[in-house]
């Protein structure tokens, strides 16, 4: 059996009659860019996270950027990130005119280990951007109030866990803003590159909206007094209209991607030297959506190959990378944990269109390797 590890276009073919609707109606009526359907999914996107404002951007990376720039930061502080992340996050902060300072990670959920924060402060430190990676939001609570503590602004890359919960809080709708990938790989994917930013800021709101198209206003022009330069980073409008059908069963996809999670999780539970995420729970502070299954193996190249021969495709997240690594972007820093973790971390695949026989697959492997 051939599984790769994302089945691209098993994708479109899910539903390819509807996409081919959606889309020839779209391109037949004109519909191409700043139309009803960009404004239709802001109004559901905002609505579904719960938050008051939401702005359809180009892609994720873009979104954070504008978010940085539209929060009143001074060029040269700096952002304390974990260092679990992809490069988009600490590339924006970069790129904005700030410093990405990492952060060890938890061994308890992989995320950013709050009780590491403090050693990282400095005079410059002036934000927190916790990253919710795999579909898991960080221990939000203990990371606000450290925020506030120290007077710090939050800013949430939830690339990875868009509709993620803690405490029943949506992920991108705790600090100042949030931002979402919709990657077509993500687990609310478009067919290109797409994103989104949600605050419940006006002001950040009405900056990020204008700097998305040039700078200019809701009627489209660019003022002669321009308050902020902009640049054209708008969601195309044939995304915006496969987001908006996509969102409609997205509640469906998180449940099935929940039950290969369980799966996976049953599977591997009662093996020595592995380590695992969280399991689905009802129970949980934590509602994780499972952008990803990454788990730790000490023997995780052999591991790989096996899976490799037999079909199975796999993937070491961001090349096996930690940002920290990145000393031409962060100044050298010593994060153990995380090094630890990247030596071993590995993604089995997981996504909604999966069958059940593919996932008894897997499994069957990962039974046959770890009982060798």
């Amino acid at each position: 059996m051939k599984i790769p590890f994302f089945d691209w276009s098993g994708l479109y073919a899910e539903r390819a009659s509807e996409f081919d609707e959606i889309t020839s109606s779209t391109l037949r009526r004109g519909g191409f860019i700043m139309q009803s359907d960009v404004d239709s999914f802001e109004a559901q996107l905002a609505d579904y996270v719960g938050a008051k404002h939401a702005v359809a951007l180009s892609d994720g990376t873009n979104a954070i950027l504008l978010g940085l720039r539209a929060s009143n930061l001074e060029p040269g502080d700096e952002i304390l990130i974990t260092s679990h992340s992809f490069i988009a996050a600490p590339q924006s902060i970069y790129h904005a005119g700030f410093k990405p300072v990492p952060v060890e990670l938890s061994m308890d959920d992989w995320l950013m280990d709050v009780e590491k924060l403090e050693e990282r402060l400095s005079p410059r430190t002036k934000a927190i951007m916790p990253v919710h990676v795999n579909g898991r939001v960080c221990q939000m609570e203990k990371i606000l109030e450290f925020a506030k503590k120290h007077n710090l602004l939050v800013f949430e890359d939830a690339a990875q866990a868009m509709g993620a919960k803690y405490d029943n809080i949506c992920a991108g709708n705790f600090g100042l803003w949030g931002t979402y990938s919709f990657y077509p790989s993500k687990t609310l994917g478009s067919f290109g590159d797409a994103g989104a930013l949600v605050t419940n800021s006006k002001d950040v709101y009405d900056k990020v909206k204008s700097m998305r198209n040039h700078g200019a206003d809701d009627q489209k022009m660019i003022p002669l007094d321009i308050d902020h330069w902009g640049t054209n980073c708008r969601m195309d409008n044939v995304h915006a209209a496969i987001l908006n059908y996509k969102l409609g069963y997205y509640d469906e996809v998180i449940s099935r991607r929940r039950q290969i999670a369980a799966a996976y999780h049953n599977c591997l539970s009662s093996i020595d030297g592995v380590s695992l995420p969280p399991a689905p729970s009802i129970t949980s502070r934590n509602f994780d959506i499972y952008q990803n299954f990454e788990f730790c193996t000490r023997r995780r190249d052999a591991l790989r190959d096996l899976l490799s021969k037999n079909g199975v495709g796999t993937i070491v997240q961001w090349g096996g990378f930690a940002l920290h690594h990145l000393e031409n972007l962060v100044a050298p820093t010593n994060l153990p944990l995380t090094d630890k973790f990247f030596k071993t971390s590995l993604l089995l695949p997981l996504n909604h269109i999966m069958s059940d026989e593919q996932v008894d697959y897997v499994c069957s492997l990962l039974k046959q390797f770890y009982e060798d």
